[in-house]
């Protein structure tokens, strides 16, 4: 699980994502995160982070047999750490390291309509560009249709409220929790 989180409710959703992996026999998650960046500060971020996730480095993706990337929607497209990450991906691209690995993606908005599906698309395409597999959440799954928060077929979202402080619904952890065993079932099948 790769994600940035500014508030917590996507580290969360990470975390779920992640207890839906660890209930796949042969497959175990590892959290990562980024460092945060801004056009206005430019202070310098420190090299472990105080707590939480390690920072994600390439090898990190090298390693991974999936991938679950996750960011809060920042004006319909996912937040400036995640992407400036990301852009440093391009020796990855060149080897082509993760074509054909199986990904997906989630995210967390502060409103409903806070551009939770043009922001899970956003981080979809540099995931294309690297040749991975979309995997998404199948309408098989009830949530999907039941929920009336977070939760497209692009992947798991959450609305957090603009304090950041909606904790996740059962529906929204379902399908997280849904979405981490699709990816790891996944990705086993793959390597076999």
């Amino acid at each position: 699980m790769l994600y940035y989180s500014a508030g917590g409710s996507v580290r969360r959703m990470a975390e779920l994502l992640a207890e839906g992996v660890e209930r796949v026999p042969g497959a175990a998650p590892r959290l990562r995160t980024v460092p945060k960046v801004s056009a206005v500060t430019r202070t310098a971020q420190p090299e472990v982070p105080p707590a939480g996730a390690p920072y994600c480095e390439l090898r990190d993706l090298e390693q991974c047999a999936g991938l679950a990337l996750g960011s809060p929607a920042r004006f319909g497209n996912m937040a400036a750490p995640l992407k400036a990450f990301l852009d440093g991906t391009s020796p990855l691209w060149l080897k082509g390291t993760l074509a054909g690995k199986p990904a997906c993606v989630f995210t967390s908005s502060a409103s409903m309509h806070g551009g939770q599906e043009t922001a899970l698309v956003s981080m979809m395409l540099p995931l294309l560009h690297h040749g991975m597999l979309i995997v998404g959440l199948p309408y098989t799954l009830a949530e999907l249709n039941a929920t009336r928060t977070g939760g497209t077929p692009y992947g798991a979202s959450h609305f957090a409220g603009v304090a950041d402080d909606e904790p996740v619904t059962e529906a929204e952890r379902s399908l997280c929790i849904a979405q981490g065993r699709r990816l790891a079932e996944i990705a086993l099948k793959l390597q076999r």
